[in-house]
């Protein structure tokens, strides 16, 4: 029996904390900079040497991008954040009624709030001496996924009492992960008013280094685009499609093609109906809903395509919680 004076200590529980990318706090350019400032100060984001990179960083991105950044996030704020935000969460309170109170479900964001480790310190404040960390990325890159591992590990050097940990791998290549993109891509397809000729498969961009300094990003997503192209072909078997990388960003050689320059060439070459996807995001996002569905209708209607369709990512929709519950309950087997 416990002494009347010792702490209460809660009943074990067992936890899965889902990460994702990151966030300001509102469409404004000052809370646009401090998340640009957190987020391009990491080194597994820009590794450029610090002597260099820092004034680049302060003194021109930080004074002229903000700006322009929040006019975007402006665009696509929701009332519940931004998407990013609003669709994690959702994604987080959809697992947790699948999942059931035997676990608790949370989450979190790289950059931004709420943060990894203030969020890891709840979730072990509650009880939860067990913990599945799964950054929702399904292709592994040392900017995304590692730099998210990064911070479980900083702060674990600040607790006395760490929680057990299992992250979840890379689900690139994962059948429940293609057969739910293959699933929701293929009901938003046939519920569009018109028949695309193109589909683009528009991954996050990374700096061509990356792949040449052993990165795998670039092959894991090239990877899911040819699994969902074999499994769509079924059913469209006359859509074209074809893999892009998007948002360049410096002076840096990026990964290619790039989907900007893929949208105008083939509303210039003839194509006249293009839908375009983005199956390297788990939740629609900045990148997804300003860059692909606002810029990207304007530069392939600029450049002579007639139609055009932004898909959305697998977000919180049946199929996308229906994969997260298949991996997530498989990393938890003996724990759950």
């Amino acid at each position: 029996m416990l002494p009347a004076d010792h702490p209460v200590v809660p009943p074990p529980r067992i936890g899965v904390l889902l990460v994702n990318l990151g966030t300001p706090d509102a469409p404004t350019p000052g809370a646009v900079r401090r998340y640009l400032k957190e987020f391009l100060w990491d080194r597994r984001v820009v590794e450029i040497p610090r002597a260099v990179w820092w004034p680049i960083l302060n003194l021109i991105i930080l004074n002229t991008r903000p700006r322009k950044s929040a006019h975007a996030y402006s665009q696509v704020w929701t009332p519940d954040g931004s998407p990013l935000a609003a669709i994690t969460k959702e994604q987080a309170n959809g697992l947790q009624l699948r999942l059931g109170q035997g676990v608790m479900v949370s989450w979190a964001m790289r950059y931004g709030n709420p943060a990894i480790g203030a969020e890891l310190q709840r979730m072990k404040d509650a009880g939860c001496d067990r913990v599945l960390v799964a950054p929702l990325y399904p292709q592994y890159s040392a900017a995304t996924t590692a730099t998210a591992i990064d911070a479980i590990g900083a702060q674990l050097a600040a607790m006395r009492w760490q929680p057990a940990l299992r992250t979840l791998p890379p689900y690139y290549d994962d059948a429940a992960h293609i057969e739910a993109l293959r699933t929701d891509t293929a009901r938003q397809l046939q519920a569009l008013a018109f028949k695309p000729e193109v589909l683009l498969l528009s991954f996050h961009g990374m700096p061509e280094r990356t792949l040449h300094l052993g990165d795998p990003y670039h092959c894991q997503c090239q990877k899911t685009g040819r699994l969902l192209a074999e499994a769509l072909k079924a059913d469209f078997p006359d859509l074209r499609i074809e893999v892009t990388f998007q948002s360049r960003f410096g002076k840096a050689k990026w990964l290619e093609p790039a989907t900007d320059a893929v949208l105008a060439a083939e509303g210039a070459n003839g194509t006249k109906r293009l839908a375009i996807a983005a199956p390297g995001f788990s939740a629609d996002c900045l990148e997804t809903r300003e860059e692909l569905a606002i810029r990207g209708k304007e530069q392939f209607l600029a450049a002579g395509g007639a139609e055009f369709a932004a898909l959305d990512c697998l977000n919180a929709g049946d199929a996308g919680l229906a994969m997260l519950e298949t991996l997530v309950r498989r990393e938890l087997a003996g724990w759950f």
